[in-house]
């Protein structure tokens, strides 16, 4: 039995057909393999320098898809932050508007005041969108923040963003609008006729202000020089007088500031003494 086995296994010819069969079913298979994956390297055996130099590569690509994927998420942030800051600064823009509206001399102090706290609210609301504005739950800029992104395959591929803290008590507004101290704009106009050379002394309430203008026009809308004179103190007080050359009548305007704590204005245009 065992001289068979051991004729069997010295026959030449039917190992080299057995071994022939295994290269073929091999070769099949790596065929196969190659078909079913679309790749010529699938493993170490196919080709050793071709296959760890494919991992490399296929290291780099995940490596550069996931920095790809960190860009998308700076951009998301980015994203967030503009948005955040187009609305604080269109709620600045707004403030701006009303505080040029409450300056204007025609409003009471009761619809100043009104003013004044529609103005408290947008600023309340600006602080609200800096606290706000978050990207997973992180606040942007309630408080200066910086955030890495990592942008690339290298330990070094990395971009900052900085973002400087955007509450009103961080860009310059930090004890509340005090509505009363804004300066309004005040235009007094009186009508006078007069014959040439005639006269008349201008009553000022407490001093002139630098950048008070006083205009005069005639009957026809033309503007009249008139002369002036004062005091000699700069800027002029107490009183000035206007002297019209010919006889007309005339309209005369005074615009000045007047603010709650230094109010200028005239009270009383009236004919200088002969």
């Amino acid at each position: 039995m065992f001289g068979d086995l051991t004729r069997i296994g010295a026959n030449f010819h039917a190992m080299e057909a057995w071994s022939n069969l295994k290269k073929v079913n091999g070769g099949i298979g790596q065929i196969q393999s190659r078909l079913s994956t679309g790749k010529r390297i699938n493993s170490a055996e196919d080709d050793t320098s071709g296959y760890a130099l494919s991992k490399h590569l296929e290291s780099r690509v995940r490596g550069l898809s996931q920095a790809l994927d960190n860009v998308g998420t700076a951009k998301n942030v980015l994203n967030i932050g503009e948005g955040g800051y187009q609305a604080q600064m269109s709620i600045l823009q707004t403030v701006k508007e009303k505080l040029t509206q409450a300056s204007d001399g025609s409003y009471s102090d009761a619809q100043r005041g009104a003013i004044g706290d529609q103005i408290e609210s947008l600023l309340t609301e600006y602080d609200d969108i800096a606290n706000d504005t978050k990207f997973n739950d992180n606040a942007i800029f309630s408080s200066a923040t910086t955030m890495t992104f990592h942008v690339g395959e290298g330990n070094g591929d990395t971009l900052a963003v900085d973002f400087s803290s955007s509450k009103r008590n961080s860009v310059g507004e930090t004890q509340g609008i005090n509505i009363d101290s804004i300066v309004k704009t005040v235009t007094d106009s009186y009508s006078v006729t007069v014959a040439a050379g005639g006269t008349y002394d201008l009553t000022v309430n407490g001093n002139w202000a630098d950048g008070d203008v006083v205009a005069v026009s005639d009957s026809a809308g033309a503007a009249y020089a008139a002369t002036m004179s004062n005091d000699g103190a700069t800027p002029p007080t107490d009183t000035g007088t206007l002297t019209f050359a010919a006889a007309d009548t005339y309209t005369v305007a005074h615009t000045y500031t007047d603010s709650a704590t230094a109010a200028t204005g005239w009270d009383q245009l009236t004919q200088a003494e002969a």
